[in-house]
């Protein structure tokens, strides 16, 4: 266990190091800024991470949910719960976010040492970090375009489509068959059990508030373009009098 806690101290100390590295190359920018390049890479790295362990190295999550955890996953623990307690820390004391995404990280900092802590159940918060991870780059890629004055355009609607079209494949779909392996495992104790449904409620919960934010964009994009063909079917002037 001592292994494990200076494994999350080292993964929170890189976190810090990587975010004050940022912050120096970065000083004409916000702190957010740089913290947003940490949660970035942070994205990158456990997406891939992630995926390998639950796609390639197993032990596959929708059949072995409660067995014990192998080093490939709790490397990956430990290195998502250093980053987690970095941000989380960095939300509270900016007061960045609201009360939905800091239930989001308390519950992940609970479930990551929780299971590290018991030594199994690695195997579903894995595949959990993975269907959730995977749309965080681009939603840092949506915030970064914004900043820079190149979100309104092609890349800002690629970029958002992926988002909502990863958000309910992977994390809403994808995560409801994790839910149910979860629930009707026999090894996954009942309070991991109640974690992970929690966790699904939050991510239905970012669901609906994507649901609204791609509704008002789908009325705007379609009013754009009504206006556009409205201004097309005008008669083009050239300064001759119509004909008859």
């Amino acid at each position: 266990m001592i292994v494990i806690i200076l494994q999350v101290i080292c993964s929170l100390v890189v976190w810090l190091s990587l975010y004050g590295g940022f912050l120096y190359r970065n000083k004409h920018r916000s702190p957010e800024w740089s913290c947003r390049l940490v949660t970035l890479l942070h994205g990158l790295i456990v997406t891939f991470f992630s995926g390998y362990i639950a796609l390639i190295d197993g032990p596959w999550p929708l059949t072995h949910a409660g067995y014990p955890n192998t080093a490939l996953q709790v490397c990956l623990m430990c290195l998502s719960l250093g980053y987690f307690l970095f941000d989380l820390s960095w939300c509270i004391y900016f007061k960045s976010e609201g009360h939905l995404m800091l239930s989001h990280h308390m519950l992940s900092v609970s479930g990551l040492a929780f299971v590290l802590m018991i030594g199994k159940s690695a195997t579903e918060i894995n595949a959990i970090v993975f269907v959730s991870e995977i749309t965080n780059p681009l939603l840092q890629l949506r915030w970064f375009l914004r900043e820079m004055g190149r979100y309104h355009n092609l890349l800002g609607d690629v970029v958002d489509y992926l988002f909502v079209s990863l958000f309910l494949g992977l994390r809403i779909a994808g995560g409801a068959w994790i839910v149910q392996s979860v629930v009707t495992s026999l090894n996954t104790i009942w309070m991991l059990k109640g974690g992970v449904l929690a966790m699904y409620m939050v991510s239905w919960a970012f669901m609906l508030d994507i649901i609204s934010f791609a509704r008002r964009k789908a009325t705007k994009k379609y009013f754009a373009w009504k206006n556009e063909k409205m201004k097309g079917k005008h008669p083009k002037e050239n300064g001759h009098l119509p004909k008859c």
